[in-house]
């Protein structure tokens, strides 16, 4: 499912520093996506708070969701790649992660360490003094 948030998106231009020569200069390609968080109609609560819990690194003090983008030297095309990384970023935050379920200690893992322990017991008992008296009787 699909959300068209378009209409709760409010771009920004400015000039890039990317590639473009003079270019640079004169155009103002840079163009900054924000979008409120919490003003949207499109999301619903739970939406909301997941968003916020996920990408609160990127989400301002006032709200906003804010993306950046001036790869290209077209405002146009600058446009369409932010837009398609918010519906990326969207979609991965949205994503409930499922709930870890612990296993058991397989059998053969035991068997092991005990084996383990047993041949460290061993070694250790090897190292012990010998008492030569009980022997010599």
């Amino acid at each position: 499912m699909q959300k068209n948030f378009t209409k709760e998106f409010s771009f920004r231009t400015s000039r890039s520093s990317g590639p473009g020569g003079q270019n640079v200069n004169k155009v103002s390609s840079k163009v900054e996506l924000l979008f409120h968080v919490d003003a949207s109609k499109l999301l619903s609560v739970k939406e909301k708070a997941l968003i916020k819990k996920k990408l609160n690194h990127r989400i301002s003090v006032n709200g906003y969701l804010y993306l950046v983008c001036q790869d290209s030297r077209s405002q146009l095309k600058n446009r369409e790649l932010v837009i398609e990384r918010f519906y990326d970023l969207i979609g991965k935050s949205l994503v409930v992660q499922k709930k870890r379920i612990p296993m058991g200690t397989p059998y053969s893992v035991k068997e092991k360490r005990a084996e383990n322990k047993r041949r460290t017991s061993q070694k250790k008992a090897m190292r012990a003094k010998v008492d030569v008296a009980k022997y010599q009787a």
